[in-house]
């Protein structure tokens, strides 16, 4: 089975098989797919690779990505002006513009605090889509990442922030990107991974205020935080995304390892209290099945 230039393994060690399988049925999801993916591609896959479901927020690396590659192009720089009096691309991405969640209501000054904003990665998607020339946000997602990354069955289905429906092939195809750049140009996937205004307390989605909130440009650092969706054993430097429609990206570049899942079921205790302990089970059986070999 094959997505793009990634093809689905079958070497991976029986434990860690178990391990994945159990801790899915745990989340009580009716449909979906979770995948383990290291450097060489997938090590281990439970439940539907071609179901097309909705991404809701982790559709916000795709929408960054696409930015940042029109950074990388020269024809937009992070520090332009854009959003609120005093923002920029920068701030846009970073969720530190002092934009609101879902309006154009400006809660605080750019770089005085984290406020995670659809609008402000809608209007960063936009700032870059008219710098490239790009006929509309869905052009823009594609022509960047969508087309080069072969995730031909995900497509923009609403606003950039969070409106992409695509299988779990695609988001697989996306993780590998993220762990070993091939398609994009490796200098997107380093600002993307960039702290930015770094030290900024906010309010993390699903697990409260966070003191710091660290973010990169358009992807979640796991740094120190408490609670959260991430284990708390991996480096600070893990990153990813995770979205209300019950899906998420984990990468770990330190240590050559990703996860993805895509259930379609809304985010709740189950994901909130479920991901980390999954996540910290997963890890322990491919650490054994590494040293063993």
């Amino acid at each position: 089975m094959t997505t793009g230039r990634l093809s689905i393994m079958t070497r991976s060690a029986a434990e860690l098989d178990a391990v994945l399988e159990a801790e899915w049925a745990t989340w009580g999801v009716d449909h979906g797919g979770c995948a383990i993916l290291d450097w060489t591609g997938v090590v281990s896959c439970v439940g539907s690779t071609t179901e097309v479901l909705p991404w809701a927020s982790v559709s916000k690396i795709v929408a960054a990505l696409a930015v940042l590659d029109v950074v990388v192009d020269g024809a937009l720089d992070l520090d332009s002006p854009a959003g609120p009096p005093g923002a920029t691309v920068r701030h846009l991405l970073a969720h530190a513009s002092g934009l609101s969640f879902d309006d154009d209501r400006v809660l605080a000054a750019p770089g005085a605090r984290r406020i995670y904003s659809n609008v402000g990665i809608d209007l960063v998607v936009a700032v870059a889509a008219a710098a490239a020339g790009a006929r509309d946000a869905a052009d823009l997602l594609t022509s960047r990442v969508l087309a080069p990354l072969g995730m031909h069955e995900t497509e923009l289905v609403g606003p950039p922030a969070h409106g992409l429906h695509g299988p779990l092939l695609d988001l697989i195809a996306l993780a590998a990107e993220l762990l070993h750049p091939v398609a994009l140009r490796p200098s997107v996937i380093d600002l993307a991974v960039t702290p930015a205004f770094t030290g900024l307390a906010g309010v993390l989605p699903g697990f409260g205020r966070q003191d710091p909130n660290d973010w990169g440009l358009g992807v979640e650092l796991r740094g120190s935080k408490s609670p959260h969706w991430m284990p708390p054993s991996v480096a600070s430097t893990a990153f990813g995304h995770f979205g209300q429609s019950g899906s998420f990206v984990w990468v770990d570049r330190a240590l050559g390892l990703s996860a993805v899942a895509l259930t379609g079921t809304p985010f709740g205790d189950w994901a909130a209290q479920g991901w980390s302990r999954s996540m910290e089970a997963w890890l322990a059986a491919w650490r054994r099945g590494a040293s063993a070999s």
